[in-house]
């Protein structure tokens, strides 16, 4: 098992592999990380993955890790979005540079997960990238308006200003409902998509996640095995064992198809 630190199109990352696998074109696999987190706090999945024959690539997300500017908690809550944004811009900066590494070709199959932040960064990659072949979401969630304006709501109640007018904050929605799977489901077509999710998560709320699956499920009728959902009845926002194991086992099986 190799892990290189590297630096593509000045976006550090790790990149994990097997050393025989090093320069083939095999399955690659975008882990993107949560809020305030770093790439290295994902490599025990970078580790379940590339045993299995996969590249993974764990890039530092804008603003974190090495990216920092240190700024606090609350200067990068409200700079959440643009964090999203940005990291669904380097996936596609990303896959660019595999291309170029040509450890891509038209038939080398390529997933996204992430858990929390990364979790909501793959479901929006989901909405605008239909390069992307398999996902699994972790804590995520699909409905950028809708969580967008739940944060504004909560930041206001906490007394805290935003600091944007009512015309910065109406093109901010605009924006976001670009990326917003809830307002054009069918983007999905048919992928295999993995969520997992506590129930007591209250950081990202459970239900509205589990209400865009039900929602959709009846879209995967055929191969119900495809659109997957796991809740942890007792678990909050961390993803337990059994669920990392779930998430890089279906994250597996749909990439050595």
């Amino acid at each position: 098992m190799i892990v290189d630190h590297e630096k593509w199109s000045n976006i550090p990352l790790l990149h994990v592999y097997k050393e025989e696998d090093k320069n083939k074109q095999v399955p690659v696999v975008f882990f993107l990380h949560g809020f305030t987190s770093a790439k290295e706090h994902n490599l025990h999945y970078a580790y379940q993955l590339a045993e299995r024959g996969m590249r993974v690539l764990l890039p530092d997300a804008h603003l974190h890790g090495e990216r920092h500017e240190s700024l606090d908690e609350i200067q990068l809550s409200l700079r959440f979005w643009e964090i999203v944004l940005t990291s669904i811009e380097d996936v596609k900066t990303l896959r660019s540079e595999c291309i170029n590494r040509q450890l891509l070709s038209d038939d080398t199959k390529i997933a996204l997960a992430g858990t929390s932040m990364g979790g909501i960064e793959t479901l929006g990659c989901l909405k605008v990238y239909p390069w992307v072949d398999v996902a699994a979401v972790m804590m995520g969630s699909p409905g950028y308006v809708q969580l967008a304006k739940a944060q504004m709501a909560q930041y206001e109640a906490r007394g805290f200003k935003l600091p944007v007018t009512e015309i910065e904050r109406k093109q901010i929605l605009e924006t976001l409902s670009n990326f917003d799977l809830t307002k054009n489901p069918e983007a999905l077509n048919g992928r295999p998509v993995f969520f997992w999710h506590g129930q007591q998560d209250t950081v990202v709320p459970y239900e509205p996640t589990y209400n865009f699956y039900n929602a959709i499920k009846k879209s995967y009728a055929e191969h119900p095995e495809r659109f997957q959902f796991k809740s942890d009845q007792l678990a909050g926002h961390a993803v337990s064992r059994k669920g990392l194991l779930e998430a890089t086992d279906f994250l597996a099986e749909y990439l050595s198809v």
